[in-house]
C-alpha cells in the first residue's frame, strides 16, 4: 500500500518523474539525482516498507530487491568490476527517505566504509 507523503511511492506511481533503469512485478529501479558514484541507480520495493528492518519482515521482497539490484549491475555493466548494494537505515546512515531503498553503486573504484582515516 502507497503512503500518500512518501517520495518513492510517488515515484513509483508516476507522480514524480525518474529516469527508470529496471522495472520488475515487485521493484522499481532509477538513477539517483545526486549520485555518489558513477553509477547511482535506487532499486525501491513497490510495497511500501519504511525501512530495512521493516522489509527484512518480508523475505521476498527483500530477495526480490537484492536480485534487481544484481541486475542492474549486470545491465550497468558493473557486475564484473565490483559494486555496492547499501540498505541505509536512520539518522547516523544518512537516510532521508523513508522508504527502504537499495543503492547500487559502482562504475568507478570506491572508498572505504565507515570514519574517513579508518
Amino acid at each position: 500500500m502507497p503512503e500518500s507523503d512518501c517520495l518513492f511511492c510517488k515515484i513509483i506511481a508516476g507522480e514524480i518523474p525518474s529516469t527508470t533503469v529496471l522495472e520488475t512485478d515487485t521493484t522499481y529501479a532509477f538513477r539517483d539525482i545526486n549520485p555518489q558514484a558513477d553509477v547511482h541507480v535506487l532499486v525501491v520495493p513497490r510495497t511500501h516498507y519504511e525501512d530495512a528492518e521493516a522489509l527484512a519482515e518480508a523475505p521476498r521482497e527483500l530477495a526480490d530487491v537484492i536480485r534487481a539490484g544484481a541486475a542492474v549491475a549486470k545491465q550497468e555493466g558493473i557486475d564484473e568490476s565490483g559494486y555496492r548494494l547499501v540498505l541505509n537505515t536512520g539518522e547516523h546512515a544518512g537516510r532521508t527517505v523513508f522508504h527502504a531503498h537499495l543503492h547500487v553503486l559502482g562504475g568507478e573504484q570506491l572508498g572505504m566504509f565507515g570514519r574517513p582515516g579508518h
